[in-house]
């Protein structure tokens, strides 16, 4: 079942089918939200546009390269460079959505109980949503309902997960590099 790169290629596999997973995942939940402000006459947020296209093309680079790694045509230390800068790009993603994001109750959203600044928050958004062709600003977009911010910490949360899967295929992939280029030992003869 390892196949002919053992523990390390069955390691690599899995991680980039996780990876494929999460960022499938991520894109699923950006494009409903891009959608539902589309569909409001506004302008999406810079924050889900950027969301979605480092995750569009992380997806098709995932693809890509498992296939690759299947027909053995894998180039393994260009593969490491490339997913250390989709390490950078995700890390930048997870930053900046979790920036506002860490800040925020979900559960205190739509309660009575609401703070002042929520409310604000609430009917900053409204406004932003009545007016045709405004840009919808990130940090009020996640403060609009309560499934609104669990999915975003969702994404968060697939985002900081994928930063570790990414840091840990660019380890897979320089150990199965040296692998490749290690020499053959001689053969000794009795």
């Amino acid at each position: 079942m390892a196949g002919s790169d053992g523990a390390l290629g069955a390691t690599f596999k899995a991680v980039r089918i996780l990876q494929a997973l999460s960022l499938i995942a991520i894109i699923g939940m950006a494009a409903n939200f891009i959608s539902q402000m589309v569909q409001h006459n506004n302008a999406p947020s810079d924050v889900l546009v950027g969301i979605l296209s480092v995750t569009c093309v992380a997806v098709l680079y995932c693809a890509i390269t498992y296939i690759l790694y299947l027909d053995n045509i894998l180039p393994f230390l260009i593969n490491t460079g490339m997913d250390g800068m989709l390490l950078v790009a995700l890390t930048v993603v997870a930053v900046v959505v979790g920036k506002p994001l860490s800040y925020l109750n979900c559960q205190v959203i739509g309660s009575s109980s609401m703070s002042q600044s929520t409310y604000q928050l609430g009917l900053e958004l409204k406004k932003s949503m009545s007016s045709e062709g405004t840009k919808v600003q990130y940090s009020n977009w996640i403060g609009a309902s309560r499934v609104t911010c669990y999915q975003m910490k969702a994404i968060w949360g697939l985002s900081i997960a994928l930063c570790v899967l990414f840091a840990f295929s660019a380890i897979c992939s320089v150990c199965l590099w040296r692998r490749s280029k290690a020499v053959a030992p001689k053969s000794v003869e009795g």
